[in-house]
């Protein structure tokens, strides 16, 4: 395998990460929530699209509109109903909430579905390769990089180019500064939780013709995007998904040349990170108060 096809297997690894980071970016920033259950929602939404197949026969396609919806309806639910309490707790107790409520998901899930691993098969019209120059590739792992790419230049033309995208940013950035120019920060707050729990959907989604589906599939990943996030900058949108093609890249590079380092390399990079900027590379250092 050459540089360059492990460059690209890095960039479709980081297409999971910049998706999963951009959902806790957004999350983070105008909730002050760490939500440890991203992951479990990362794992609910390869479930959906498992269970909406083998159950009823829905396709992938309809699948990959129909489970982030029904997930960021759920997002908003637990938010009114959960997390919403303990705002004006330390950011401590919402985190036990979350970290709680991933049990239980995957319990949930377990107690149904078991340990094992389920099948899901490739989308009709994206089971073989793509000729790209160099070398061929499959062209699902293809069409994922594609779809991450989109979804995260279209959340950032939205961000940046409607009235709504710009309070959107500025209470994700700057929450305390939009609060005291009179914008409401708190109508945002439900639908934002929402959206950021339908990317981690879309995210499992993608995931379930590539990986396992089973229960733990979101908790080992979520580490390594906690990470990612923390590398870009807590709270920071830009730097979420930057990071998170970066260090798929880097991790993919660094399992080529340093395999005994490829499980690691990702947190040695975010303690060096820290050491240098401990806001992250393209955060604030209000975001650490």
């Amino acid at each position: 395998m050459n540089v360059l096809q492990q460059a690209f297997n890095g960039l479709v690894g980081g297409a999971f990460y910049a998706l999963l980071a951009l959902g806790l970016a957004v999350i983070f920033g105008m909730l002050r929530v760490v939500n440890f259950a991203h992951g479990a929602f990362y794992m609910l939404g390869a479930f959906g699209a498992y269970i909406m197949l083998s159950e009823w026969g829905v396709s992938f396609w309809l699948a990959l509109v129909l489970v982030p919806a029904v997930l960021a309806v759920l997002g908003i639910v637990l938010e009114r109903l959960l997390i919403r309490r303990l705002a004006d707790l330390d950011p401590l107790y919402n985190f036990l909430l979350t970290f709680g409520l991933t049990l239980i998901l995957q319990d949930l899930v377990r107690s149904r579905y078991g340990v094992q691993s389920q099948p899901y098969p490739q989308p009709a019209g994206l089971t073989g390769t793509i000729d790209l120059g160099p070398f061929t590739y499959p062209a699902y792992q293809v069409f994922v990089l594609a779809v991450s790419v989109a979804v995260c230049v279209a959340v950032w033309a939205v961000l940046a180019r409607t009235r709504v995208g710009v309070i959107v940013r500025a209470a994700t950035e700057r929450p305390e500064l939009t609060r005291s120019l009179g914008i409401d920060v708190g109508r945002w707050v439900a639908p934002v939780f929402g959206f950021g729990v339908a990317l981690a959907g879309l995210a499992g989604v993608l995931a379930a013709p590539m990986r396992a589906v089973n229960p733990l599939m979101g908790a080992d990943l979520i580490i390594t995007v906690f990470a990612v996030v923390v590398i870009g900058g807590l709270g920071s949108i830009f730097g979420s998904v930057a990071a998170g093609f970066a260090i798929g890249l880097i991790a993919a590079i660094g399992n080529l040349y340093v395999p005994a380092l490829s499980q690691t390399l990702v947190f040695i990079l975010m303690a060096v990170v820290l050491l240098w900027r401990p806001a992250g590379l393209f955060g604030r250092e209000e975001a650490l108060s």
